[in-house]
């Protein structure tokens, strides 16, 4: 019998934060979960960090994790990005997909994380191993494209059956994802149960963008002022003019 992507080994990966702003704000938390099979124990890897900046009242309402609590049991936040990285470069080289919900906002606060730390990309971090990378909210506004309704973390799991106990905790929420991402292909595996996940993986860039584009296109009708980044897994870091990061790009931006 073959066997699908969605049948055999995954990880997952969450963090929680101090805010929504990729460029600026500062992991507190995260989580890699690991399952063999559907229906095998995860093994989760946590992470618990002093970001090293205050952590503000919106975001300890969701994550209920304090100054106090990452001061006195959070290691440093360089030493955390750090080995967040070497178990996500683990994944890679095991060629093990790696569920990552929203996956341009963990991913890319994890890049800016490393910049800011140790100096380099996550890209640069991981090595020449390919991140595998499947986004159930990509996935599931493909194969459902025209459903009403919000597709947070807590909607996707009411829609498809699968239990979030202590939603907004790393661990908790990548075991959710993970577990959406198989729901995902059980129920459509004429659509993706036949592609492997490296193709999946590349698929998915595609069809964010064009996701991404129809939301500008709602957003430029209602006349509101927000801008959709269209890259996916990894948001393109850019220098201080504004521009892209590249080999070629020479910043006229004094420093």
């Amino acid at each position: 019998m073959q066997q699908h992507w969605f049948t055999g080994p995954l990880a997952s990966f969450d963090t929680e934060t101090t805010g929504v702003d990729v460029e600026t704000d500062r992991i507190v938390s995260a989580a890699l979960v690991v399952q063999s099979s559907p229906g095998a124990v995860p093994v989760a890897l946590r992470w618990l960090a002093d970001p090293g900046v205050p952590i503000p009242d919106g975001a300890r309402a969701v994550h209920g994790i304090s100054d106090e609590t990452v001061r006195a049991h959070g290691r440093p936040a360089p030493v955390v990005v750090a080995e967040v990285t070497a178990a996500l470069a683990a994944q890679a080289r095991a060629g093990r997909p790696v569920v990552v919900m929203n996956a341009p906002y963990d991913l890319t606060l994890l890049d800016r994380e490393l910049r800011r730390h140790r100096g380099v990309s996550l890209t640069e971090a991981i090595g020449t191993a390919a991140l595998l990378v499947l986004d159930p909210r990509v996935l599931d506004k493909y194969v459902d494209r025209y459903r009403r309704g919000r597709r947070t973390l807590t909607d996707l799991c009411a829609h498809y059956g699968v239990e979030l106990a202590g939603a907004h905790e790393a661990g908790a929420d990548a075991t959710a994802a993970l577990e959406v991402v198989r729901a995902i292909g059980a129920r459509y595996p004429g659509a993706l149960g036949g592609l492997t996940a490296a193709e999946l993986h590349l698929r998915q860039a595609v069809w964010h963008a064009a996701q991404a584009r129809g939301l500008q296109a709602w957003f430029d009708r209602s006349g509101a002022d927000e801008r959709v980044d269209l890259s996916w897994p990894l948001r393109p870091a850019r220098c201080g003019c504004g521009r892209r990061l590249s080999p070629e790009h020479e910043c006229e931006v004094a420093a």
